[in-house]
């Protein structure tokens, strides 16, 4: 009896120790920054606050409420934001851009787990306050996660699908029990999650549009609205968390607005006049070309280039393989020898990019230039068979065309393919076994898409096939994206450090019917949806990479979408009257951390 009563103990106090709380945590390993840590270590923790910044964005909004279905594409940008900030909502923990996936105390002082990630429990900041004053309490945590599962969108309707149990926890704690949904990566995806406050929030219209301002708990009130056009905020003197580590060096203008415009070139045009004092530059050959205005020749415009560690994403032509015409991977191969990379990067771009050869290039994680390891084929199991052996070795390259737009022998090559999917060309058309000529439509959004588009259809041309091309303003590129109305769109899937749950969103089963989801592709395979179940799952950090280069030889093997380019720079233009931190994190520019020189 005394040795089960002492094994009894040790057992309880093995829980006990490993569920002591904690500053930070990780998706694998630990949070690099210790339990004293004063600030982040890429901002200026120096900086004096004041002054404003105007952003510019394309689009419209009609709600400033970003988590229901219906402000989806047309939120007020600032309200819940990875790019400029989360200037009126706030979640649980911060995520530290410096690290691969870590996130440290913010509206919870700390957090408590066990090894095995069963729970995790939140221990509120007994200082977090709402803008109107009122404590931030675990109440407001139960009611957020069950408001937005009920009325909110994805993905902050999915956060309790893996939650079996949900409750207050002594006077100031929320606990999170887990069911078999969920996995490793649930509960940082449940301290990244939005709160909201009880007492301000009227549940029966949340999930309407509307332009009322919100309590929040954010360093940011909003100061004015102009539909559609504008949004102001401004600094909320006594915001909670302005001394707390997690934000020191962040939130540091006294006014922050976001303007908005129909095109790109409008925004630019603002920018040059000085009405934007930010533009993130996507195109380089724009970059090498549209900056000769005064303000750069004077220096009020300064040309900024920076390089972060993140891996390359992959940005192409996609192929809608609901549609039957797309649905056979040999097709699908086939169309991509078509696309002549090299005459393009010379032609339109001034070879500027590179072309793009994996999901994770310029990562551990890439399978590019890598032979599978023992273990990686293990984790394929049957679904080795699947992945081509150049892929699958590590040998695996795009080819090169002699960049005439018309290259014979690749073109040749894609003609091969297509007979081998049972196409032939008869009277310089490409038909199917029925007589049917190949037919589909590339559906664009801008000038410079359109331009690609045209120079793939150059190319698909000479071989009998027939793409048409449709440029549509952004509410009809949005609504049809959303209910998956096309054949063919030109996407990019960016890819982070610490790859995870969007990976279901855009490539699972499940996700490919679910109307608003970013499975643009429209893959089903049981395969990439186990390894996704192994990403997900993974608890060392080599089991994690493992699984990711697994995924993405499955992904390259599928050719759901023909691979164009990317640029390992970040290039963003800004006012001189801007500063920045002198050190980049690992995921590259943060706004949030950058200031108006101009404050006293």
């Amino acid at each position: 009896m005394t040795r089960l009563f002492i094994s009894l103990f040790l057992l309880l106090f093995s829980t006990f120790a490993i569920a002591e709380p904690l500053h930070g945590i990780a998706m694998h390993g630990a949070a690099q920054l210790p339990r004293d840590y004063k600030a982040f270590p890429y901002v200026n923790t120096e900086v004096k606050k004041g002054g404003k910044i105007a952003y510019g964005v394309v689009g419209t909004f009609d709600s400033l409420n970003p988590f229901i279905l219906k402000s989806m594409r047309t939120t007020a940008r600032g309200m819940w934001d990875p790019e400029y900030g989360n200037l009126v909502f706030e979640s649980l923990m911060q995520r530290s851009r410096d690290e691969n996936f870590a996130l440290y105390g913010l509206l919870a002082e700390t957090v408590e787990w066990d090894d095995a990630r069963s729970f995790i429990q939140f221990n509120i900041n007994p200082k977090a306050k709402w803008s109107d004053g009122q404590p931030v309490t675990p109440e407001d945590v139960i009611f957020s996660f069950e408001l937005l599962r009920d009325k909110g969108r994805t993905p902050f309707s999915k956060r309790l699908d893996g939650v079996a149990k949900l409750e207050k926890v002594g006077d100031n704690s929320v606990r999170f029990t887990f069911n078999e949904k969920a996995d490793r990566e649930t509960p940082l995806l449940i301290g990244l999650s939005p709160v909201l406050p009880k007492h301000a929030t009227k549940v029966e219209t949340f999930d309407q549009s509307s332009l009322t301002p919100p309590v929040g708990s954010g360093p940011y009130k909003i100061k004015s609205v102009n539909p559609g056009t504008s949004i102001t905020y401004e600094r909320d003197p006594n915001y909670w968390a302005k001394d707390l580590p997690s934000k020191i060096g962040f939130d540091n203008y006294d006014q922050i607005t976001v303007q908005y415009f129909l095109q790109d070139t409008a925004l630019f045009e603002a920018f040059k006049k000085g009405d934007v004092d930010i533009y993130s530059e996507g195109s380089p050959t724009h970059w090498a070309r549209a900056y000769d205005f005064p303000a750069v020749s004077s220096g009020d415009v300064i040309k900024a280039e920076f390089k972060p560690a993140l891996p390359s994403g992959m940005f192409g032509f996609v192929f809608n393989t609901r549609r039957p015409v797309f649905a056979n991977a040999k097709v699908r191969q086939a169309l991509s020898l078509a696309f002549d990379f090299e005459w393009a990067n010379k032609n339109l771009f001034e070879n500027s990019y590179e072309r793009t050869q994996s999901f994770w290039q310029n990562s551990a994680f890439s399978s590019y230039g890598v032979p599978a390891s023992d273990a990686e084929k293990a984790l394929l199991g049957p679904a080795v068979s699947k992945i081509e052996p150049a892929i699958l070795d590590g040998t695996y390259k795009l080819p090169v065309s002699d960049a005439s737009g018309r290259d014979r022998k690749l073109l040749r090559q894609a003609v091969d393919l297509m007979k081998g999917a049972g196409y032939a060309i008869k009277g310089a058309q490409m038909v199917d076994p029925a007589g049917k000529p190949l037919a589909f439509e590339i559906m664009t959004q801008n000038a410079d898409q359109e331009k690609l588009a045209i120079a793939f259809q150059r190319s698909l041309k000479a071989i009998g096939i027939n793409a048409s091309i449709r440029t549509v303003d952004d509410s009809q590129y949005q609504s049809r994206t959303s209910s998956f109305d096309y054949d063919m769109i030109l996407k990019g899937f960016v890819s982070s450090l610490s790859p995870g749950v969007e990976q279901a969103g855009r490539w699972s089963s499940v996700a490919r019917d679910r109307p608003g989801s970013d499975a643009f592709a429209g893959a089903a395979d049981p395969d990439i949806d186990r390894i996704i179940d192994a990403i997900l799952k993974a608890r060392s950090p080599e089991e994690f990479q493992t699984a990711v280069r697994a995924f993405d030889r499955l992904l390259l093997s599928g050719h759901y979408l023909v691979p164009l380019y990317f640029s390992p720079l970040q290039r963003v233009a800004h006012r001189a009257t801007i500063g920045h931190p002198d050190k980049l994190p690992l995921y590259g520019v943060q706004l949030s951390t950058w200031w108006d020189k101009r404050a006293q």
